[in-house]
């Protein structure tokens, strides 16, 4: 689907007490066609491999970026052309599992789909909103020779927020990651992240 690169701290125990609310603040990318408002005090984040990444300075693990499809190769008129929302949910879950392979031995990894939805903004546009939870469990002893010697423990438990929309014949997906423990602390913040997504159209 999306060519991406998944910004994670692997071995980061979220711990940390989620901030309060700060406010947002806008950005508006003219060059490739979208806006969107994040948390003010979140810092940007250089040569992450996405179009745009801003992550939270206290909570290291949760961080939004920004995913846009080929120009070359993209001839999307609508985020329909994906199908229905569940179908471009599952499409972005493997998405994530492929990210997310680990060649480490006694690693798994548990996901589920939470929800999908489609919504017409205030421009008009269809998009699609999908929400994730991943888990990841790692045996403690990878070199151990028997099964019941590997004792399996959790290593993060995170839930991912991802925005489609469809303009200039390209696909734009607006993703968020946050642990589990901190979404249910800041989850009216990262819903009005959600909310104010909008491509737009570029001037030829």
């Amino acid at each position: 689907m999306l060519s991406s690169i998944i910004f994670s701290q692997a071995d980061y125990r979220s711990n940390a007490l989620a901030q309060p609310s700060v406010g947002l603040r806008e950005y508006l990318d003219t060059f490739d066609g979208y806006s969107f408002n994040y948390p003010s005090n979140w810092i940007k984040v250089r040569g992450a491999g996405a179009d745009i990444f801003f992550r939270d300075p206290f909570v290291l693990d949760e961080n939004l970026s920004m995913e846009i499809s080929s120009p070359s190769s993209s001839t999307y008129k609508s985020v329909e052309d994906l199908g229905p929302p569940k179908a471009a949910a599952e499409k972005v879950l493997k998405q994530y599992l492929t990210e997310f392979m680990s060649t480490r031995i006694g690693v798994r990894r548990e996901a589920d789909i939470l929800t999908t939805s489609s919504r017409v903004a205030d421009d008009g546009r269809v998009y699609y909103q999908v929400e994730v939870n991943i888990k990841s469990y790692a045996s403690s002893n990878e070199l151990a020779v028997m099964p019941q010697e590997r004792k399996t423990r959790l290593e993060w438990d995170r839930r991912y927020l991802s925005v489609l929309g469809v303009e200039n014949n390209q696909l734009y997906e607006l993703r968020l990651q946050t642990p589990e423990n901190v979404f249910l602390e800041e989850e009216n913040d990262l819903r009005q992240v959600m909310d104010s997504f909008r491509v737009f159209k570029l001037s030829a």
